[in-house]
């Protein structure tokens, strides 16, 4: 079953389909060079910087939020609507009491506040993020407005702001960190308000433990599927 999630405010965001027919596996070796040990996945280096090897994103224009359509589906989980209720939905990545602070309807993270978790866990669902990296940009590379939205804790969607701003395609915005470039670079300017409508499905097992499907990821960036 899946669960309709909205964090922030609301967007319904459409059903994406997926086909579970058997995959050819990716090709994933480490390779010793010196002292540092370095993953290739079908070839190619996680976190490669050389254009030739690993290109970046094509930069498109981002769609226009359609404020309208800000509604949560019905039956959906709201995680945030930007009051102090549903503030007490989250915690610490320790469980404890959350140090993010509620700024003008927003969550705003703060130095040494760690990571953010929601209380209720949640499996397959629908999830609509809105967020915005700081007006000021400082930094480059990895360095500019760093975060994620992490899927069961595992899959880490990168949240960065990659408005002008080069570093390692798998870990662009929009990216699924370390594992897969975004196929666009949709990103706002810095303080702009940006939207992920995410679709997953979570990977399922067999009783002996092992993976018998793998996780499937479907996410749309400010209106472009990446």
């Amino acid at each position: 079953m899946i669960k309709n999630l909205i964090l922030l405010t609301s967007l319904s965001c459409g059903v994406a389909s997926f086909s579970y027919a058997k995959e050819k596996e990716p090709d994933i070796r480490k390779e010793m060079r010196g002292k540092t040990e370095y993953m290739f996945i079908n070839g190619i280096k996680v976190h490669e910087t050389d254009p030739k090897k690993q290109p970046q994103p094509k930069v498109v224009e981002p769609k226009p939020y359609d404020a309208k359509a800000a509604k949560p589906p019905k039956g959906a989980k709201v995680l945030f609507d930007g009051t102090e209720k549903t503030l007490s939905n989250w915690v610490s990545g320790n469980g404890k009491p959350t140090k993010w602070k509620l700024v003008e309807g927003s969550l705003e993270s703060v130095r040494g506040g760690g990571y953010l978790q929601s209380k209720e866990e949640f499996g397959s669902c629908r999830l609509h993020v809105e967020f915005a990296t700081p007006k000021v940009a400082k930094g480059n590379g990895q360095g500019r407005g760093n975060s994620g939205v992490f899927l069961m804790g595992q899959y880490e969607i990168q949240v960065l702001d990659s408005y002008k701003n080069v570093t390692y395609p798998d870990g662009q915005c929009g990216a699924l960190y370390g594992r897969a470039k975004p196929l666009v670079n949709a990103s706002r300017g810095p303080g702009e308000w940006q939207t992920y409508d995410v679709t997953f499905h979570r990977p399922t097992f067999d009783d002996k433990g092992k993976v018998s499907r793998k996780a499937k990821f479907h996410v749309v960036h400010n209106g472009h599927v990446i």
